[in-house]
């Protein structure tokens, strides 16, 4: 019944969005047409939090935060929260060219996707 997911990210500078994923996470991709790039996701998973109103998150995970932050900065990416230690896991937030965060999470739980 359903085969994928396709995720949007919004941003006021779309093509510098799709140069930093093709770039820097080097994520394989197809061109749609006019260079309008979509990503190939590592296997991914959704969780339903409680809130107060619609609202949506996109985390991007790793089995070593610290490894892959220290990668990342090579790269140039730009971390704009510390770490923050949690039960359930390690997360910061990285800095999309287009002005955009996105988060970066390392479970220290079990996961549905098996990595």
């Amino acid at each position: 019944m359903i085969n994928g997911a396709h995720v949007i990210v919004y941003s006021r500078d779309a093509e510098a969005d799709r140069a930093f994923l093709r770039d820097v996470l080097e994520w394989p991709h197809v061109d749609a047409g006019g260079g309008w790039l979509i990503f190939r996701l590592p296997p991914a998973e959704v969780a339903v939090h409680p809130a107060d109103g619609p609202s949506h998150e996109l985390y991007l995970m790793c089995s070593d935060l610290a490894a892959t932050m220290e990668q990342l900065a090579a790269r140039g990416v730009e971390f704009t929260a510390p770490v923050s230690e949690a039960r359930w896991g390690r997360t910061t937030a990285l800095r999309l060219p287009g002005g955009g965060e996105v988060g970066l999470y390392e479970p220290r739980h079990p996961t549905a996707h098996g990595g």
